[in-house]
């Protein structure tokens, strides 16, 4: 069964839409919309309302040499209901409303009221500050200090908009400059880090410790006994340049006495050790024991 309404066209082989004439029409032609009325309005004509939200078959134009910030303003062309007398309303950026042009007048206008509204509060301040000094003064003060929060943003903005152009306003070999300037700044300060590490490093290695045996002063020799006591450590800070000096000069004479006599004692004993054996006439033969 074949479809009732066909969606499909039948295009020939040798069709070709670049010969289709085109049609040229006014600049600003009127397009017929479906529109309700925005507001509710009075006909000049008749006097008959008409309400907000009606249904009319209008025309719609664009308004010429009009517009709100590129914004462009339409114009829409009603009737009236009742005698048919031509109504005309535009669109109202501004006030993100619309506006009556022709025809017909407003019932109710929002921005009269706010106007309004505005006026009554002007009037009663000023009838209020004339029966008060007191609340003169404070409006005053007030009005002051909105004034100076003003001045102080606007400095603030004039201020940022002015450091914005000289950033702008500096050239490209300024910035260079700048940029090797840093790098070169970065460089001597490594390589002044670099030498104080190696300083550091020098001075650990001057400053080292020497460790060295040390007597207690209740030691007592005897034929054949050696004491023995815990190494005392010794740190030795020289120069690099200086020559090392001895270990005994580093130490203090009682230390140094201790260590004079305990040297001078091992020796003595080793001798007597030697000396008695060859007076006994004991001789000492290598080789096997029989058994």
């Amino acid at each position: 069964m074949a479809e009732r309404k066909v969606l499909n066209k039948y295009f020939p082989p040798d069709f070709d839409p670049d010969l289709i004439p085109r049609r040229k029409g006014p600049k600003n032609s009127q397009q017929v919309v479906r529109l309700m009325a925005p507001f509710s309005m009075r006909c000049n004509t008749c006097g008959e309302y008409i309400y907000k939200g009606k249904k009319f078959n209008a025309r719609k134009e664009t308004v010429d040499n009009e517009d709100y910030y590129g914004i462009k303003i339409f114009r829409f062309y009603i009737k009236c209901t009742l005698c048919s007398a031509e109504i005309t309303f535009k669109t109202d950026p501004k006030n993100t409303d619309y506006t009556a042009e022709h025809g017909a007048s407003r019932n109710f206008e929002p921005w009269r009221e706010e106007k309004e509204v505005e006026e009554i509060d002007r009037l009663a301040k000023l009838e209020e500050e004339e029966n008060n000094p007191m609340k003169v003064l404070e409006n005053r003060t007030t009005d002051s200090k909105r004034e100076m929060e003003i001045l102080d943003a606007l400095q603030d903005i004039r201020a940022r908009n002015a450091r914005n152009e000289r950033v702008g306003n500096t050239s490209s070999v300024d910035l260079v400059a700048r940029i090797d300037v840093q790098e070169l700044e970065d460089e001597e300060t490594l390589q002044r880090k670099r030498m104080d590490e190696e300083d550091e490093r020098l001075v650990r290695e001057v400053f080292t410790k020497v460790s060295m045996p040390a007597s207690s002063s209740s030691s007592a020799t005897s034929e054949g006994d050696e004491t023995t006591s815990a190494p005392t450590v010794v740190t030795v800070k020289r120069k690099a340049e200086d020559v090392e000096p001895s270990l005994l000069s580093l130490l203090s004479d009682s230390t140094r006495s201790l260590i004079t006599v305990k040297t001078s004692a091992m020796h003595t004993a080793k001798k007597l050790k030697v000396d008695g054996k060859k007076s006994l006439g004991i001789v000492v033969k290598k080789g096997k024991a029989k058994a």
